[in-house]
């Protein structure tokens, strides 16, 4: 049912989201309880948080900003933000991480800091397990090759990943397994890890399925051929996304650390630091949303098919976030802009009616139901 919707993602010409940056965006998360809330950070340090809810009921209408962690704040980060993310189990907190060698724990409703880890370098990435019950660590990724977990409920940085020799560009907890991480570096490899265990190290995975280094005296397996400076878990877990700055993605199943060796082509990745790309819940197939210069490739994440470019921005897109209960996309850029993508949804034309062309932006009643709210809500 959901294959359509994706397929005719456009940019939606009736929402705007209010622009507030006055630098590039850098990292987006829209919270997993309700869907309404998202967050953005940005290259001057700024966060800020929107409701994404239609209170005017028109069909156009621009997503407010509720409120920020601007410049004038007196704990802002003082550099650019590379990642923010909301607290997995309920909207009272997020977190956000910057090269000001800093991830900052916030109380939402007072917009203070309730915690600040320090660090020696600077912060690339950090995530929070979405399904952890068991325990409230942040992984995070830094200038150091050493992978910190962060405990929340002790304050502290409890325990140290080593085997990574350079800089780690991005983490990301598995949706399946509470304890395993995945972790991508600087130095060509990508790492899974059961943080229960002394020596951590699940495997390291290795782009030619052991076939390469049999015959090589270079022992150590990589990913890719370059940085890898993303990575994200398809929804159920079985599978993890890469991309590399050697212009390749790869798609790994993460139970044996297999390159599957699906071919996506060129996926051109000039980033210097980690990048933020996305993956679809709730629908078959499942796709990858990427950023590629100032367009968002979609790909079929089990074919490597590219479906689309999304077009749009007038300089880089940095960062993507899939927003599954409308199966809509929000993407960031240099340009200071973020863009809503929604599926150009059509009514069911009766047999008759076919030749007749349709106005592309008839609404889906789903929406309306969603969006609507009084006027006076807001």
């Amino acid at each position: 049912m959901w294959i359509s919707w994706v397929l005719s993602l456009e940019l939606n010409k009736d929402r705007d989201v209010e622009r507030i940056h006055g630098s590039g965006i850098n990292t987006l998360d829209i919270e997993p309880v309700e869907g309404r809330y998202m967050l953005s950070g940005g290259s001057d340090g700024v966060v800020i948080l929107y409701d994404l809810e239609n209170f005017s009921k028109k069909p156009c209408y621009t997503c407010k900003a509720v409120c920020s962690v601007g410049r004038s704040h007196p704990d802002v980060h003082r550099f650019s933000v590379e990642t923010v993310q909301w607290y997995p189990h309920d909207t009272g907190m997020f977190t956000s991480s910057s090269f000001d060698k800093t991830l900052k724990i916030w109380d939402t409703n007072t917009l203070q800091p309730a915690d600040i880890f320090n660090f020696e370098g600077t912060v690339y990435s950090h995530h929070m397990s979405p399904i952890a019950t068991k325990h409230c660590l942040i992984a995070v990724g830094t200038k150091s090759p050493k992978v910190h977990l962060c405990d929340l409920k002790s304050g502290s940085c409890s325990h140290i990943l080593q085997g990574h020799r350079q800089e780690v560009l991005a983490v990301s907890w598995s949706p399946r397994y509470e304890h395993v991480l995945a972790t991508a570096s600087a130095d060509s490899r990508v790492k899974l890890w059961d943080v229960r265990r002394a020596s951590g190290c699940l495997f390291t995975l290795d782009q030619h399925n052991g076939e390469k280094s049999k015959a090589s005296s270079e022992a150590a397996n990589t990913a890719h051929n370059g940085r890898v400076n993303g990575l994200c878990f398809t929804s159920d877990g079985l599978h993890l996304l890469t991309v590399g700055t050697d212009d390749r993605m790869r798609l790994w199943n993460s139970s044996t650390g297999e390159n599957t060796l699906v071919n996506y082509g060129k996926v051109c990745n000039t980033s210097r630091k980690g990048i933020k790309f996305a993956i679809s819940r709730g629908c078959n197939p499942e796709f990858a949303f990427v950023p590629y210069d100032s367009n968002i490739a979609v790909y079929t994440i089990y074919s490597g098919e590219l479906i689309t470019m999304l077009r749009g921005h007038y300089s880089t897109v940095d960062c993507c976030v899939f927003q599954s209960d409308f199966q809509e996309l929000y993407s960031g850029s240099k340009d200071c802009t973020i863009l809503a993508w929604v599926p150009a949804l059509r009514e069911p034309v009766p047999e008759e009616d076919n030749e007749k062309s349709l106005p592309l932006q008839s609404l889906n009643p789903a929406y309306e139901d969603a969006w609507s709210s009084s006027d006076d809500e807001g």
